[in-house]
């Protein structure tokens, strides 16, 4: 007999959608906790990843620690070492009370004169300010022109045998394209309002004047570089005629021509130099906005121009 002819089947069917409907709503509830569980565990590790949260301040209160503040790659004003971030990180390690001593850990190959100049100015200002708090420089793996003009300021440099160390000079390179045009027919249509306008345009024959003038400009700000490591080493220099060539030297070799003082590492120099064996870290880190801004490229128009510009001709201490 068919369910139909049963008494009350029409509620029978209807209990029976009544309950299959209330438990695709529970299987539905299980399921969004979990993607809402699986989504805030997804967000917790990117911000894991992506922020500094800083060390949690283990130490007693008025206990004396080493502030670290740490220089990992080129020196350059829009990139995440310059002068701004590094600065402002020293002025916080300098502050502290509880600051025994600063350790700037520097493993860079140099970058931009100016912002290299801006780093050695404050650290400066700052040991004059507090000359009770030592800066020590410890190299990593390269201290290297625009790296080398920042450690000059330090009370200290302490380094790896195998560093590499020097390079003081100053260079600025570009391409010339004069000859490809030449082979593909094109032709330099330049129109300026004086005469040096278009000093060292790649696409126009080199200029001699040009040249000598950015001969000169270069040697000015060589020697910039020269007095700042001569007034920063001072008596400890043992000079050469190569010292200021642009060449490089070994960690162990740069401590026999007084470029460095001796070997150590960030523990080592907070341990038995300042003698203060806890590290906190003061580096500015690039938040996740920064990060995203770089990555995706903020101000893109701005940004390729600036780049080519950079390609063409640009100045560093290398």
């Amino acid at each position: 007999m068919s369910d139909t002819n049963e008494p009350n089947w029409e509620r029978k069917v209807l209990e029976k959608v009544a309950l299959e409907s209330i438990a695709e709503q529970r299987r539905r509830r299980r399921w969004g906790i979990f993607f809402r569980l699986l989504g805030f565990a997804y967000v917790t590790v990117l911000l894991g990843m992506f922020v500094d949260w800083g060390r949690t301040d283990k130490m007693s209160e008025g206990q004396k620690f080493t502030a670290l503040v740490t220089l990992n790659g080129v020196i350059q004003a829009k990139g995440d070492v310059n002068a701004e971030h590094v600065n402002a990180a020293l002025q916080s390690a300098f502050e502290d009370k509880s600051t025994a001593g600063v350790v700037l850990s520097i493993n860079s190959p140099g970058g931009s004169p100016v912002q290299a100049g801006m780093i050695n100015d404050e650290i400066r200002r700052l040991r004059a300010a507090h000359p009770t708090i030592p800066l020590y420089v410890v190299v990593e793996d390269v201290c290297a022109s625009g790296g080398y003009y920042v450690a000059a300021a330090a009370d200290k440099i302490f380094v790896d045998k195998a560093s590499i160390v020097g390079s003081i000079g100053v260079l600025m390179d570009g391409f010339g394209f004069t000859g490809s045009m030449e082979k593909l027919g094109v032709e330099r249509r330049l129109l300026t309002a004086g005469e040096s306008k278009g000093f060292l345009d790649p696409f126009s024959p080199q200029n001699q004047h040009h040249k000598a003038h950015a001969q000169a400009m270069l040697a000015e700000i060589h020697q910039q570089f020269i007095d700042v490591v001569r007034k920063g080493r001072g008596a400890r220099l043992k000079e050469s005629p190569e010292m200021f060539s642009g060449l490089m030297w070994s960690g162990s070799k740069s401590v026999e021509l007084g470029l460095a003082d001796a070997y150590g590492t960030v523990d080592s120099v907070a341990r038995d130099v300042i003698k203060a064996a806890d590290v906190r870290d003061f580096t500015v880190k690039p938040n996740i906005a920064e990060k995203f801004a770089k990555q995706f490229g903020a101000n893109l128009g701005q940004g390729v121009a600036e780049s080519a510009l950079n390609t063409l001709s640009k100045t560093t201490l290398r």
